[in-house]
């Protein structure tokens, strides 16, 4: 009996056998064309003095201009100070918190309170910054915040919580540990419900207790997914997101508030220098892409998983 003849299908096939399949992507990858690519035209306005009345080419090419300016700003570097404090803030602390808090519902063995902790810590997500805000006015400020009242009966004294610049940064990484770390846990929720229980059961076995079980086990088992966020999360690394430090700037506490976004703001928006303005997105995101390919060689030296 001849053995049956197996017909490798060719590209087009494949693609016609699960076409509904990739019908599925047509949404989101219009999307991702239509907001995020084309749009990346309009960054060439970085090397003109653009008009709006003159348009995309009546507009004067001046080359790197824009960016010998905001390098030579006497504000560059004490904004870039800011922006990087805050990001190394953000690394350091908002970072791991959505990775600790999912290591310890995992550690949860009754269902309905696990469920129920969960929906709590989502909850925020789902909430805007202008929110966030009124509520950390509301708590911190010295006229009756809660917070404050708290502080004043146990020293005898207020802390100005929205207007010390000392206390700014604090105030911005507890909001976003806060808002974000919740929802953040969803993907690393996840990436747990595929542990081997098999091997936690041969932890047991060779007498691992609990955090040795989550120190050898758990953790490794979700390393991949760690790295690959962090990768990421480099991306982003000068975001530091426009309504949050807008909303909690105040006269006061402008000396440690002022980051690339709320410059990009005043100068592009408010000024309508929007060749400037470009120029200092453009910057941020050489930035990001320098960021991810550092990281992404240090994973790989390391032998850990990328995305590419």
């Amino acid at each position: 009996m001849e053995p049956m003849q197996v017909h490798k299908l060719t590209k087009w096939q494949m693609l016609k056998r699960d076409k509904w399949i990739y019908f599925l992507l047509l949404p989101g990858l219009i999307w991702f064309i239509v907001f995020k690519y084309v749009p990346m035209w309009g960054t060439l306005i970085a090397f003109q003095n653009y008009s709006p009345f003159l348009g995309f080419w009546g507009s004067e090419w001046v080359g790197f201009t824009h960016f010998e300016r905001l390098f030579q700003n006497p504000d560059f570097y004490r904004i870039l100070r800011n922006t990087l404090i805050l990001a190394l803030y953000e690394t350091i602390f908002v970072f791991p918190a959505p990775i600790i808090l999912a290591l310890m519902l995992n550690e949860i063995r009754f269902n309905p309170y696990k469920r129920t902790i969960q929906t709590l810590v989502y909850l925020p997500n789902f909430l805007s910054w202008v929110i966030v805000a009124s509520l950390t006015y509301v708590f911190f400020t010295t006229s009756g915040g809660i917070v404050n009242v708290i502080v004043e009966n146990i020293t005898g004294n207020t802390i100005f919580f929205l207007g010390d610049p000392e206390w700014f940064r604090t105030m911005i990484v507890g909001q976003q540990i806060w808002k974000n770390a919740g929802f953040g846990t969803i993907i690393f929720l996840a990436a747990l419900a595929n542990v081997s229980k098999e091997q936690y059961e041969a932890a047991i076995v060779d007498g691992a207790g609990r955090f040795r079980r989550m120190w050898h086990v758990t953790l490794p088992a979700i390393r991949h997914v760690i790295v690959i966020l962090l990768i990421l999360n480099m991306g982003n690394f000068l975001d530091q997101g426009f309504q949050q430090i807008y909303l909690m700037t105040n006269s006061l506490n402008r000396s440690v508030a002022d980051v690339f976004d709320v410059y990009i703001y005043f100068s592009g928006i408010t000024q309508g220098a929007f060749s400037h303005s470009t120029a200092v997105g453009l910057f941020k995101g050489v930035v990001g892409i320098v960021l991810i390919l550092t990281t992404r060689y240090i994973a790989k030296k390391l032998k850990q998983e990328t995305l590419f």
